[in-house]
């Protein structure tokens, strides 16, 4: 019998949408036993705390010093950081899973986590994204050839019919509102005000954030598992997310399949299945009285609303589920192989110098920030913004 080949993937344990996207691969990927998957997660994860992704428990799990003793065929990074986890772990071929251009996660000023976050393409890691325009941004900016694989929908959860919180009311408009409300790229607090300056009936909120109330919001749900989310879409009748960042979001996509359309920005990602004036709604990037128009619109004219949400329908029925969605991860990761692949002694000797340049850095900027300090002078911006030139 044909041994399996052992694949690692670092990843966190917390819910959000971009660890789901990676449970359903690796939960799919372990279903069918061609590979043997192996959850890495950086401290030791107890199974309740696995809570809202059912039957991710069964996966085998290990912590990051453990993985340190265990020699992988494939080992597979999800997020900038964990690019540089990769150091001490031992494999065959390394991947970066990229779900988005993550030095966009940080402000300007930030620019330390800017640049380490951009850094992590320098590792030459063979690549698998979620979006074309991911694919398009790493091809143009550092040559990089990454496999595309678009997310797939859990349709046996996701569909029109089923069970609803509360059934929508004809003449009601309902929205919806999703996202941590801590994240400024999420935009959530600001989508709430716009909500409540419109004509909608109910503001439901449905949220990571550990918030039971909220101002201006009729009901919140809070840290929902994914298999119980779908009774809320359900509920309502279009989800009105403002992010400034994505990947490729899924909950508008959650939305079409139950029944439901969308308000959103032009966000990066809304073009692998959003069209506006057809499934959903789209305004430019914070024109936030256009947004506002929107909502107006669906509430003045419900014919409108119904021919967005028939037509939200018809692209969910056209979507793949995560079962091919995975299946073309895995044929990613098969054929990632057969790349050229970063030699685990480069690798370390590139983390370390990129470790060694960030750690330097703060230690400038920590300087500039005492300075401040002891001369009551506003110099770190300034000096800041000389030492990103250099």
């Amino acid at each position: 019998m044909e041994k399996k080949l052992k694949i690692g993937i670092i990843a966190s344990p917390y819910l959000s949408g971009g660890n789901n996207v990676i449970f359903e691969h690796i939960s799919h990927i372990q279903q069918r036993g061609n590979l043997e998957m192996i959850l890495i997660f950086e401290n030791s994860v107890k199974d309740e705390e696995l809570f809202w992704f059912k039957g991710i428990e069964k996966i085998q799990r290990v912590t990051l010093k453990e993985a340190e003793k265990i020699q992988f065929d494939v080992l597979i990074a999800t997020f900038w950081k964990t690019c540089y986890q990769l150091k001490n772990l031992n494999a065959d071929s390394y991947l970066y899973f990229n779900q988005s251009v993550e030095s966009r996660f940080y402000p300007e000023s930030d620019f330390n986590k800017r640049n380490a976050a951009e850094a992590a393409y320098l590792l030459d890691l063979n690549i698998i994204t979620e979006a074309s325009w991911i694919q398009k941004y790493v091809k143009n900016n550092f040559d990089l050839e990454a496999e595309l694989v678009l997310n797939g929908i859990k349709k046996e959860n996701y569909s029109v019919v089923g069970e609803t919180h509360t059934p929508r009311e004809k003449g009601k408009l309902r929205v919806l509102i999703e996202g941590n409300i801590s994240s400024s790229f999420k935009n959530v607090p600001k989508t709430i005000e716009i909500c409540k300056k419109s004509k909608a009936d109910e503001i439901w909120l449905l949220t990571n954030s550990s918030v039971q109330e909220y101002n201006g919001v009729d009901k919140i749900f809070s840290n929902i598992p994914t298999n119980e989310t779908q009774k809320i879409y359900r509920s309502c009748d279009v989800l009105v997310k403002l992010s400034t960042i994505e990947g490729m979001f899924g909950p508008p996509l959650e939305m079409f399949h139950c029944g439901g359309t969308a308000i959103t920005y032009n966000v990066t990602g809304h073009e692998e299945y959003m069209k506006h004036d057809f499934n959903s709604l789209i305004a430019e990037m914070n024109d936030d009285d256009k947004i506002l128009e929107y909502i107006n619109q669906l509430k003045d004219h419900p014919e409108k609303l119904e021919t967005l949400k028939e037509n939200a329908i018809s692209t969910a029925e056209n979507w793949y589920n995560w079962e091919e969605a995975s299946l073309a991860f895995e044929n990613a990761i098969l054929k990632s192989i057969k790349k050229k692949q970063t030699i685990k002694n480069v690798l370390q000797a590139k983390i370390q110098l990129f470790e060694n340049w960030y750690k330097n850095t703060d230690e400038v900027l920590t300087t500039i920030k005492q300075t401040e300090r002891k001369l009551g002078l506003k110099i770190h911006y300034k000096l800041a913004s000389i030492f990103k030139k250099s």
